[in-house]
């Protein structure tokens, strides 16, 4: 095995096998897009104050808030805390109900366990990624 592995870094491989074949490249193009939901997913929670808003949200006792409480909190204006709920309701992560002149967001129920499991769901041997 360890003389098929040389041939083939040594570029003297031309039966274009590979020692190790990529696993669950059946249909690349679904895959190309789960990848890239996720991401999104991992972009959005990747700022420090979208993580707080997440914390915000989730931690609320109603599990909702209204986006006429998180400036205070967050110490950013009104237009800034729209653009980061923008991001994570594009993302999935929270879902968004207009009500009168005012939004309120929730979270999405499962989306941050979808997103990290995707990436920590053990393998066959029962070991994570």
């Amino acid at each position: 095995m360890a003389e098929r592995h040389e041939h083939a870094i040594s570029g003297l491989d031309t039966q274009g096998e590979s020692c190790c074949p990529a696993e669950g490249t059946g249909n690349a193009s679904a895959e190309s897009q789960d990848f890239t939901q996720l991401a999104a997913g991992f972009k959005a929670i990747a700022d420090p104050t979208r993580l707080r808003i997440l914390a915000i949200v989730t931690e609320s006792p109603e599990s909702e808030v209204c986006v006429c409480d998180l400036p205070g909190p967050l110490g950013l204006t009104q237009p800034t805390v729209s653009h980061h709920l923008r991001v994570l309701v594009e993302a999935g992560l929270l879902h968004r109900e207009k009500r009168g002149v005012w939004a309120y967001f929730s979270p999405v129920p499962g989306a941050l366990q979808r997103l990290f499991g995707a990436v920590l769901q053990p393998d066959e041997t029962g070991a994570g990624v």
